[in-house]
This record gives C-alpha cells, sequence and structure tokens, in this order.
C-alpha cells in the first residue's frame, strides 16, 4: 500500500474510528472547539446522520496505508462563508498526514475559494497544517471552546486561491 493519503466517502463503519478518535482527551483539549459531550454517542451519532444527509456539506474520510485515520469536510458557517475543518486520530499527528490530507482535499474536492478555518490560537500544530495549506490568519477573537469549559482566544484563517 502506498505511504499516500486517499480521501474517499464516509461509510458507516468509519463513524466507530472517528468516535474513537473524539474520545482522546488531550485531542479534545487542543481542539478546544469540540461538541459539549465527546463521550455521547448517541448525540455524535445524530450529529453525523444530519452532517451527512446535508447537500451542502462535503465529508471525505482520510486513508493512509489502507487504514481510516479521520475525516475532513467543509461546510458553510452562520455568515455563508465556507470552511473546512478536520479532525485525526492522535497516533497520526505530527507526520505530515493532516497536511496531505488538506492539501488534497482543497485540491481536488472543495476548490471554493476564498475558504477558511478556525483554529484555537494555542494549537500551534493544526495552524502549521493550515499555513503550510496556504491560509494566512485574517482575524482573531474569543470563542467559548467546550472542551476547555471557558472563552479562548481563536483563530480566523483564509484560503484565498
Amino acid at each position: 500500500m502506498s505511504n499516500q493519503i486517499f480521501l474517499r466517502d464516509i461509510i458507516d463503519d468509519d463513524l466507530d474510528i472517528f468516535f474513537q478518535n473524539q474520545l482522546d482527551p488531550e485531542a479534545n483539549h487542543i481542539a478546544a472547539f469540540t461538541s459539549k459531550d465527546p463521550t455521547n454517542r448517541e448525540a455524535f451519532n445524530a450529529h453525523w446522520k444530519k452532517i451527512m444527509a446535508d447537500s451542502t456539506i462535503i465529508n471525505k474520510t482520510i486513508i493512509f496505508k489502507g487504514e481510516v485515520i479521520g475525516n475532513v469536510s467543509s461546510y458553510y458557517e452562520e455568515e455563508g462563508r465556507p470552511e473546512v475543518t478536520y479532525w485525526l486520530g492522535r497516533e497520526y499527528w505530527g507526520k505530515g498526514l493532516a497536511t496531505m490530507a488538506l492539501q488534497e482535499f482543497l485540491a481536488n474536492v472543495n476548490t471554493v475559494r476564498p475558504i477558511y478555518a478556525r483554529v484555537a490560537k494555542d494549537n500551534i500544530g493544526s495552524r502549521r497544517v493550515l499555513e503550510k495549506c496556504g491560509f494566512h490568519v485574517i482575524e482573531e477573537g474569543k470563542w467559548f471552546a467546550n472542551a476547555r469549559g471557558q472563552e479562548i482566544d481563536e483563530l480566523l484563517l483564509e484560503l484565498s486561491n
């Protein structure tokens, strides 16, 4: 099997892996802007059922060496701007895989520009992924982070071309 990233449509079996990834306390802390209760499988299932049925949301599973390692998605936020988000299992962090997956997604799946991303200001790893993919910070603000139980600094980044 190749060392390349492959993106495919999400299938129901992927959700078990996504849920396991979401249970990681360190990943939740770093991601910050998570569900209120990442251990609630019913809420998780309802969320994924809703977003998978929404034709305006693009969801892809990230495959590496034949294994499901995470997901990448884009959606339209409240102001009508397209945003991208991703989540990989912690065992895959720091290997360049998030960058490869996001590059693939932006080049071949969602080519709409401008497109935006949000990240906790102290989430250096995710910010680096976004910047390697061409995003740049355009705004800073404070948002409530469920995983931390408080407002934290958040960055809004833009990819314009």
